[in-house]
């Protein structure tokens, strides 16, 4: 890789976070505020994502239960599920891998609970499963995804969408996103 060629990806990164900047603020400051709320209300944030998306929503549980940039502050109820690989692979072996994220979501969520979806394309059968499952059983919903229009976002109720089809783009977003997140939750409940 040349010199142009890794400050043309450093320019598209920045230029996709300006369009991010420009078309999902509302949408992104919605997401703050219910995870906020579900948080003040005694309930947890659950996260799933498959490759590098379950790598976010790893760090976003990370941030959340140690800490971002306040370091004398209580721990946030955050747990990404997949993580175990002994319950991801039996899920997966036994019912098929489109439902590791739901069984989870079944066994752990709770009306209250606020499971946020991490797909870039917008339409991972095993982030949508988890986001049916959560809706059913009462728990608010929030998706992370691309501009594409993927079945996560009918069970979504908020829907924060990079305007990229790029998955470097789209997850370098996400992540953007996830500190957002991390610091409003920190401002809010542990000034």
């Amino acid at each position: 890789m040349n010199e142009e060629q890794v400050r043309k990806t450093i320019e598209e990164s920045i230029a996709t976070k300006q369009r991010l900047s420009a078309t999902a603020l509302p949408r992104l400051i919605d997401l703050c505020e219910l995870a906020v709320a579900t948080l003040r209300g005694g309930g947890k944030i659950l996260l799933c994502g498959n490759g590098g998306s379950a790598c976010d929503a790893a760090h976003a549980a990370g941030e959340l239960v140690g800490w971002f940039e306040k370091k004398q502050r209580p721990p946030f109820a955050a747990i990404a599920l997949g993580q175990t690989v002994p319950t991801l692979t039996a899920i997966g072996n036994d019912a098929g891998y489109e439902h590791v994220f739901a069984r989870e979501v079944e066994a752990i969520g709770r009306a209250g609970d606020l499971l946020i979806g991490f797909t870039t394309s917008g339409g991972s059968r095993n982030v949508v499963a988890a986001l049916r499952q959560a809706k059913a059983m009462g728990m608010s919903t929030a998706v992370l995804c691309g501009e594409k229009r993927g079945a996560a976002l009918e069970h979504a109720d908020v829907a924060i969408q990079v305007p990229s089809t790029s998955t470097p783009r789209i997850q370098e977003s996400h992540l953007v996103c996830v500190h957002v997140l991390c610091a409003a939750v920190e401002e809010a409940l542990a000034p």
